[in-house]
């Protein structure tokens, strides 16, 4: 939803999304949908730690297909749009949505993706740029605040019209 909200896009039909509609995991398997359908175009799969947890496995069709994909991950330690529910419509009662993750770097590392982790928003600019201009897979772990919300997000029993903004 980051994604969504703040990149500026400037070719049509160039963003695949869920719809913020709660579908966690959905970005590296619809990256590798897309890397194929598109095998000459920059993927990236945007998502949470929560999310690629998920579907982590999906790092093996990766490498085995030698896809180009960017993962830009983004590193709370939570499953970030549960705890925003809990934040949100719960009175901050967080329950089972902090996460004590692996190491993702190392991870990658195991299936032959290069990798580097964020941690200073100085180091922000240059390690996009690598990461962009990397020729095979790459994973870039972002290491964001805690308890940031994300939007827009669409509350449980809502239309997609009444989407929530901020």
């Amino acid at each position: 939803m980051f994604a969504a909200k703040y990149y500026q896009y400037h070719r049509f039909n160039s963003y695949i999304s869920s719809g913020g509609l709660g579908t966690m995991g959905f970005a590296l398997p619809a990256s590798i949908g897309v890397q194929l359908a598109k095998p000459k175009d920059l993927v990236i799969a945007s998502c949470g730690d929560g999310g690629l947890q998920m579907t982590i496995q999906e790092l093996g069709t990766i490498m085995q297909e030698k896809l180009p994909i960017k993962i830009l991950l983004l590193n709370n330690s939570y499953l970030g749009m549960v705890r925003q529910w809990q934040d949100l419509f719960f009175e901050k009662r967080y329950s089972f949505t902090y996460m004590e993750n692996p190491d993702f770097l190392k991870i990658a590392s195991g299936y032959g993706i290069k990798g580097k982790r964020v941690n200073d928003f100085s180091q922000l600019e240059k390690s996009l740029e690598e990461f962009i201009n990397e020729k095979s897979a790459y994973l870039l772990e972002v290491i964001v605040e805690k308890e940031h919300n994300v939007f827009p997000m669409v509350p449980q029993g809502a239309a997609v019209d009444e989407v929530r903004l901020e």
